[in-house]
């Protein structure tokens, strides 16, 4: 009798980028030394897929709706209502959530950084506790996250359907063009505005500054939206899975998606991150269950930093540690499928997300061999294997029954 199947996608953040002349020419993910991604894509093969669809913003949210077999133009309503499943906020169906950031502006008002310096989730909570408090006639409430990720949910009665832009699209530039726009706009540049004025004489901003840290002086409501209705993972694919992640969004959907979210100690979302622990809880992971989806923020951090070292440097640390014992795991296991691609681009040079398709590596039972390849950016117009509607491809990967386009 064969042992069931394995399935394990691993998902280096943003690792895709473009040429960049420090580089003489090559992408952070061609210069890494990635043995283990390599040969993944040496034993099975190197595809493209579509994640972001049509018109639709090349973000994560997106992205990963896409990866997990959710077709973001049908179930994508917004990154908040994501976020706020991830901390088990329950949304009535009149009610609206944003993602709420903490950011740095400068005396200039230019957005100095979307992460007020990656604050700590203490000092968010209090800073946020302190916006709810002043905000308490507002028909709004606020929710600590972590470190500058939060949330506010609009429960009023007039209408709220604003444009809104995220903060890290839009680094080094004026806020004030940036303001939400369109209905229920009003409210929300109201609060931002009030928030400046109230963060920044805060006692926990004035330590931060006397310390040389950004300090969070202003909230930034973005992506607003409902609940999505996402149809259960299991019930669709008869797997138990589970996702390893840092980011809210990734599980948010995976709460509405009915997978188990798995906390590994000492991790991060950022460089800090212990790439090892997150490595060896995989491997656990795939005795308990079916699927596991491995998610590292790390490369897309250093692609929105431009900081080209910290991003090749995350990309050998996810090659080592997690995706070689994975790999190896399996491998044991001999019954497997394994998938490793980046959910969008995140150059360097650009600090933020582009559209462009990504490139992944699939190996495992039943694939076959293509080490035609190389698993790099500079593959993905020459792939045979193409998913231009991206969120067939789990389907491709765990039934066979799709016919790549």
């Amino acid at each position: 009798m064969h042992a069931a199947r394995k399935y394990c996608i691993i998902v280096p953040d943003g690792m895709a980028d473009c040429p960049l002349p420090r580089l003489t020419g090559r992408t952070p993910m061609e210069v890494a030394r990635k043995p283990n991604m390599d040969r993944v894509a040496a034993e099975g093969v190197v595809g493209m897929a579509r994640l972001i669809p049509g018109k639709m913003p090349p973000s994560s949210d997106v992205a990963n709706l896409c990866l997990l077999g959710y077709d973001p133009q049908k179930y994508h309503t917004g990154r908040g209502p994501l976020e706020a499943a991830s901390l088990g906020i329950k949304l009535g169906p009149r009610e609206i959530a944003f993602r709420c950031n903490l950011i740095t502006v400068d005396g200039k008002s230019l957005i100095e950084d979307y992460s007020a310096g990656e604050i700590s989730s203490k000092e968010a909570a209090i800073l946020i506790d302190a916006v709810a408090n002043a905000f308490a006639g507002k028909p709004v409430k606020f929710h600590a996250g972590i470190s500058f990720r939060n949330i506010m949910v609009y429960n009023g009665d007039d209408e709220m359907a604003p444009t809104c832009f995220a903060p890290h699209d839009h680094m080094g530039e004026d806020f004030r063009v940036y303001l939400p726009k369109g209905p229920g706009s009003e409210l929300l540049i109201e609060m931002i505005l009030a928030s400046r004025k109230l963060l920044e004489s805060h006692e926990i901003n004035k330590v931060r500054i006397d310390l040389g840290e950004n300090p969070a002086n202003m909230i930034w409501p973005w992506s607003p939206g409902r609940t999505p209705d996402l149809v259960q993972f299991e019930q669709r694919w008869g797997i138990k899975g589970a996702v390893i992640c840092c980011v809210d969004l990734i599980k948010g959907i995976a709460a509405l998606a009915g997978l188990d979210s798995i906390d590994v100690p000492g991790a991060t979302g950022s460089y800090d991150t212990d790439y090892g622990a997150k490595g060896r809880y995989a491997v656990n992971a795939l005795q308990q269950y079916d699927f596991v989806f491995v998610h590292v923020e790390a490369p897309d951090t250093a692609g929105h930093a431009a900081d080209i070292q910290q991003k090749i440097k995350a990309i050998e640390e996810i090659d080592r540690h997690i995706v070689g014992p994975v790999y190896g795991a399996l491998k044991s296991h001999g019954n497997y499928r394994l998938l490793v691609m980046p959910d969008h681009f995140t150059p360097v040079e650009k600090r933020t997300h582009i559209s462009d398709p990504v490139p992944f590596a699939l190996c495992g039972a039943g694939i076959g061999s293509d080490a035609a390849l190389p698993f790099a950016e500079s593959s993905v117009p020459k792939a045979t294997l193409k998913f231009e509607a991206g969120h067939t491809l789990i389907e491709y990967m765990i039934t066979d029954q799709v016919e790549a386009e």
